[in-house]
Formats: C-alpha cells, sequence, structure tokens
C-alpha cells in the first residue's frame, strides 16, 4: 500500500519536503489540512501542481497518514497535539519541523504521544515564504537534525531516518536539550546579535554617516536583522532557557574583548581573531541553520547603461535578480556590482554566463 503522508502547514519547509516526497515517491498519497474551507493560495497552488492529491478540513482525515508533519509555527504546532492525540491511527509517526524541540516533546508526552513522536528541524531554509518558493533542492544536501526520546520504538527511528535519507538529506541525531543549546549558538543568538548590531548603528548620532559608509561586510553580518519579528519572538521566548545562558556567555567574550583593549594587549587581540577565523575555516559548506545568501561581485565601468547590460543579459536566460546595486565601499570584497541572486542554482548559472560573456566576476 502506498505510503500517506500528512501536512499541516504547506509554506517554504512544509512545501519543500511535500515536493521532495513526491519526487521521490511519486505514487505516494500526500494530503494537508486547511482550517478554513477556503483554500490559502498555497494550498491552490499545491493541488495545481500536483504536488497534494487532497486538502482536508477536519484533523480526522489525517488520521490514517504514516507520517504527519507539522509545519506551523512552534506554538502552534503544539497546540495541534492534544486534538491529534484523540484521532491519529497507533501506525502514525508524527513529526515536526520547527526549531525548538524541548517544549513541543514535552507537549508531545503530555498528550500521550511520546511513543509516536519523533522531532525534526531541517537544517535549511530561505528569506522567501511561502509554498511557491518552496523547492525540493532545499532538502538536499541539508543537515536534518532529529531529536529522540526513549519512548519512541527502534523501527519507527529507523523508518523516520530513512525517509529523511529518502529526501537526500542528512540525518544528525540529538536529544531535545542538545539540539535547543546548539541552535541557540549558532542560529537565534545570532539573531538577536543582528538585529540589535543593527540598532547600535541607528541609534548612534552619526547614524546617517554610517548608513553611507556600511559596506556589504555589515549587511552581510546583519541580512539576518531582517527575519520576521512575530517569528523570532516566538522561537526565541520558546527556548529562553537555551538562549540567556547562551546570550550571556557571548557578552562575557564581548567584555573579554573590552577588556583586552583597554589593558592594550596586542597578543589577547590577535588570539581572539586568529583562534576564531581557525575555527571558522574548518566549517564545512553545508546548508545550515541560518538561511545562506547568494551572491556575486562584478568588475563594473562607470558608463551609462553599465548595470542595465548585466540585468539584460540575466533576464534574457531567465535568471532572476533578488538585489543588484554598485558597492561605494569595497573594504572586504571585490567588484564595484553586488548581484544577489534567490538561490544557488541561479548564482551558478550567472557566474558561468558572465564568465562566459567575458565578465570579470568574483564569488
Amino acid at each position: 500500500m502506498d505510503t500517506q503522508f500528512g501536512f499541516i502547514g504547506l509554506g517554504l519547509i512544509g512545501g519543500s519536503i511535500a515536493r521532495a516526497l513526491r519526487e521521490t515517491d511519486p505514487s505516494c498519497k500526500i494530503l494537508a489540512y486547511s482550517r478554513k474551507p477556503a483554500l490559502s493560495e498555497d494550498l491552490r497552488s499545491a493541488l495545481d501542481t500536483k504536488v497534494l492529491d487532497n486538502v482536508v478540513f477536519s484533523l480526522t482525515g489525517l488520521s490514517d497518514c504514516d507520517y504527519i508533519f507539522l509545519c506551523a509555527p512552534v506554538d502552534s504546532n503544539i497546540s495541534y497535539l492534544p486534538e491529534l492525540a484523540k484521532i491519529v491511527s497507533k501506525k502514525t509517526i508524527l513529526t515536526d519541523v520547527g526549531s525548538v524541540k524541548s517544549g513541543i516533546h514535552a507537549a508531545a508526552e503530555a498528550a500521550g504521544l511520546s511513543a509516536q513522536f519523533i522531532g525534526g528541524h531541517p537544517m535549511t531554509g530561505s528569506e522567501r515564504t511561502g509554498f511557491s518558493h518552496s523547492n525540493a533542492l532545499l532538502m538536499e544536501n541539508a543537515y536534518y537534525a532529529i531529536t529522540l526520546t526513549d519512548a519512541c520504538p527502534k523501527e519507527r527511528v529507523d523508518a523516520f531516518l530513512s525517509l529523511v535519507k529518502q529526501i537526500k538529506s542528512i540525518p544528525v541525531v540529538l536529544s531535545p536539550a542538545e539540539h535547543d543549546d546548539a541552535v541557540a549558538a549558532i542560529s537565534h543568538v545570532p539573531h538577536v546579535i543582528a538585529a540589535q548590531l543593527v540598532n547600535l548603528v541607528r541609534t548612534s548620532e552619526d547614524a546617517e554617516t554610517m548608513r553611507l559608509l556600511a559596506a556589504g561586510g555589515f549587511k552581510d553580518i546583519t541580512r539576518i536583522a531582517s527575519s520576521s519579528p512575530s517569528l523570532w519572538e516566538s522561537i526565541l521566548s520558546a527556548n529562553t532557557t537555551f538562549v540567556l545562558p547562551t546570550l550571556h556567555r557571548y557578552i562575557s567574550l564581548l567584555t573579554e574583548a573590552a577588556q583586552a583593549l583597554l589593558s592594550e594587549n596586542k597578543e589577547e587581540i590577535q588570539a581572539m581573531f586568529s583562534e576564531a577565523g581557525e575555527f571558522r575555516s574548518s566549517l564545512q559548506e553545508r546548508k545550515g541553520a541560518l538561511p545562506e545568501s547568494f551572491v556575486l561581485h562584478a568588475d563594473l565601468r562607470d558608463e551609462a547603461g553599465a548595470i542595465a547590460t548585466f540585468a539584460t543579459l540575466l533576464a534574457v536566460h531567465g535568471i532572476s535578480l533578488k538585489n543588484i546595486g554598485i558597492v561605494h565601499n569595497r573594504a572586504y570584497e571585490q567588484g564595484a556590482l553586488r548581484i544577489e541572486f534567490y538561490d544557488r542554482d541561479a548564482l551558478e548559472r550567472a557566474y558561468t554566463l558572465l564568465t562566459d560573456n567575458r565578465f570579470t566576476v568574483y564569488r
């Protein structure tokens, strides 16, 4: 019998998983739940593209699914568990895609679902949202955190691990606490840092001068400050247990840097950069907890129509741009033109196209 999947929430991540399942198992059945009788644009699009087989308007319509993916915001995912506990089949594996795991595992236990619940967090994403921007390739070669408790039988864990590998992701098994501690440092606190670094500039007396001189380097390290305020309030609130101590550790490191400067300790300042640089160089080039940026720089002559030439060449070959502009402060980057794309495929196609047309392009 064909495997049946149910989705609660079908935006960027849920949609990408559903597309990957459809590609790797064309005969599977994929359902999605809608709270409202009027279909959302995401659900209509998923039906039109044949990613979905059907939409159900009651959770009971998902009761016989082999897998149910909870792809709504963290708090919403938790709120569905008590009702799902009343209706799901004993064979059903429940999972989620949220970026905080301890709370939903506790909620699954309270609902009597510990033997059926496996936490999941695909370490991938995009700054764009919604099913229309979902893509099966988003899951490919991405780490997929899987959080477990002792209550879940081994055969269910093995089945879910196989499913994650089927959609070409790389499973990483952790406890809920290990996961939440890790993402606090590599995702949650960096969002706080980026937002407050922007606010440091925004509230400075020379804010307009700083805005004028801000180069791509500043924009790169603060890019995630543009993330959804409501989403990040929800995530940070759900992971306060691990975010707060990590944030305090970061504040302590900043204090150490300030003290090194105050005491003119050149060795400590050099060590700060050399140790950080060595560790950063060891990081693998894989999809991770923070959304990637896809940027090229190109040499550009200061003449009328120069930017239009680039844009037209890319447009003629069907390559969409996210952003394009002149880099006036090039302290940390080569090339006068900064071109940003929505995904790696577009970046790679643009790089080949521009170099083939004798433009000097820098990755």
